[in-house]
């Protein structure tokens, strides 16, 4: 009995001892919470009639089924005792560092990961939730994501690589599938899509990444409407251009992925390309954003258009981050045939790189374009070689059909093997059916790509012979200048080369060229031969060094 008592007794000492302690230390003040309120969108859309751009002829921006409360409702209580004054102080260490200084800073004990993700969330709920700024790039957060990054916290900083996604807040885009989010390519028809985690979710979550949340995107990554607006889903409503929003095109399909990068939403993000989906976004939003060869990365757990020429890729505001986040995410995926193991270690080889003597084939057409002429003269200031290339216009007949028919079959096939037990289409049919019972919620600018998946008869046959001719055509637009002046890359602008570069199968890397009188940013865009990866980043990489062409939008550096 004497020992119970003894034992009572200390335990009611440290209980008032912590009391105490917790007493004396001051008491953060609870924050009010910020409230997201629809408004009358008339007269925004109004003045998008009179671009010049008839895809920016809006007729909506905010979606009709998304509140955007509900993308950091479950996060508020974290955003509490956040403050303004808080998230002024942690600026000074994230806004457009890279992966390496972020991470020095945390080792350095200036912020901790926790910080990091919380800074990201306020960020975005700040912006969002002013109608004036707001970019509609994330359609969710991660509910449990500022958990995981607590317990990061709790591992010893010297241990960790500078040069990793360990702790890094990632946004993904919303065809890759997400255990803990849902994954809706931006239809309202897979708003309910529960899946398990894509390949290279999994590969980032290995890695200690964080997943942040799901960006915006173009609907069913723009294979839904012809001439619509790039940027638009039923779910998340038209993605802005942080550059000129209302004013410049998104790029996509990746839309959500480049703007919040470019916005420092995120520390990086994952785009997927068919053709240009990775380049148009990144260059319209002055980011730096790799497509690679298929294979390279796996596809399995991602909504598709076409297994031909899908794949995902990263994209970020450098290229050292670049490299980091590919590092995370290849390996070689049994379930995707043309998936391929690699052992190379991207950042190491982009170190100590110049452009000294190295071969580049530039445009003649393209140099009317000033930018790109000053982005090539810088290079041969550089120690670059440059040799003006003519590159004979050919035609790709039938890319159309590549992606007609790989949709066709490729969309059941995940819907039946990766898809949510709530999806309740099955195939393209479907999923037009579904569309057509509410066209002015669910397909606002129509849906005529689908309907004409439907009416494209290309048989099997057919189609193989599309595929080969096209590559054949497209390797030879590039190889004639490739293999006759032993060039290291080919210069491009944005997306302008990507329809080659997709069914040639050959990887692009576009980075920060510029931007014009009006503000509009534009990306060097460099194409080499299959994996070549590794190269086009080391070219990049040493571009951006001497180039250092990426500001951040105006508006949104605050």
């Amino acid at each position: 009995m004497k020992n119970v008592i003894i034992l009572l007794l200390f335990v009611v000492s440290v209980f008032v001892s912590c009391k105490k302690e917790k007493d004396t230390k001051p008491q953060e003040e609870k924050q009010p919470r910020v409230v997201w309120q629809s408004y009358d969108e008339t007269k925004d859309l109004e003045a998008t009639q009179s671009l010049e751009q008839a895809r920016m002829h809006l007729k909506l921006v905010n979606s009709k089924v998304l509140d955007k409360n509900d993308i950091w409702k479950s996060l508020e209580p974290e955003l509490d005792f956040f403050s303004e004054e808080k998230y002024k102080s942690l600026k000074q260490f994230i806004l457009e560092k890279d992966i390496p200084t972020i991470q020095q800073n945390i080792k350095d004990n200036r912020l901790t990961y926790e910080e990091l993700t919380l800074f990201y969330i306020y960020r975005i709920r700040k912006y969002e939730s002013d109608n004036a700024l707001s970019l509609n790039s994330v359609i969710a957060l991660n509910p449990k994501v500022v958990d995981l990054a607590r317990e990061l916290d709790k591992v010893d900083k010297a241990s960790i690589d500078v040069n990793s996604v360990f702790g890094m807040p990632i946004l993904l885009k919303d065809n890759i599938n997400t255990e803990d989010i849902a994954t809706t390519a931006g239809a309202i028809a897979l708003q309910h899509n529960n899946t398990k985690n894509a390949f290279i979710t999994e590969k980032l979550i290995a890695k200690n990444a964080l997943i942040l949340g799901k960006a915006n995107l173009s609907e069913w990554a723009y294979f839904l409407c012809s001439g619509c607006p790039v940027g638009y889903s039923a779910v998340g409503g038209q993605t802005l251009n942080p550059y000129g929003r209302m004013i410049f095109e998104t790029g996509g399909s990746s839309s959500g992925s480049g703007v919040t990068v470019a916005a420092n939403f995120c520390v990086a993000a994952i785009g997927m390309e068919t053709s240009g989906s990775i380049l148009s976004p990144s260059s319209q939003n002055s980011v730096v954003g790799l497509k690679p060869t298929i294979g390279v990365l796996s596809r399995t757990g991602i909504v598709p258009i076409s297994s031909t020429l899908d794949t995902p890729g990263p994209m970020t505001k450098s290229v050292i981050d670049n490299a980091i986040v590919l590092n995370a995410i290849i390996g070689k995926d049994n379930n995707d045939a043309p998936s391929i193991a690699t052992d190379i270690n991207f950042v190491n080889l982009i170190n100590d790189v110049s452009l000294k003597e190295k071969r580049f084939g530039i445009i003649k057409d393209l140099l009317e374009d000033s930018i790109y002429k000053i982005a090539t003269e810088k290079i041969e200031k550089a120690g670059g070689v440059l040799i003006e290339i003519e590159p004979e216009q050919v035609q790709l007949p039938g890319f159309l059909s590549i992606l007609n028919i790989d949709m066709k079959n490729d969309l059941p096939e995940y819907i039946k093997t990766q898809a949510g037990d709530e999806v309740e289409i099955k195939n393209i049919e479907d999923a037009i059916a579904f569309n057509n019972k509410d066209t002015l919620i669910r397909i606002p600018y129509g849906q005529q790509l689908f309907e004409g998946i439907i009416t494209d008869s290309t048989t099997v046959e057919e189609l193989n012979e599309i595929k080969e001719r096209l590559k054949t055509a497209a390797r030879t637009y590039f190889d004639v200048h490739i293999n006759k002046h032993q060039l290291d890359a080919i210069l491009s602008i944005n997306n302008y080369h990507a329809g080659y570069a997709a069914v040639a199968k050959y990887p692009a890397l576009t980075v920060p060229m510029g931007y014009s009188a009006k503000g509009e940013p534009k990306g060097l865009t460099f194409i080499a031969e299959p994996f070549s990866e590794g190269k086009l980043l080391q070219l990049g990489h040493a571009y951006e060094k001497v180039t250092k062409e990426r500001k951040m939008p105006v508006s949104y550096i605050e």
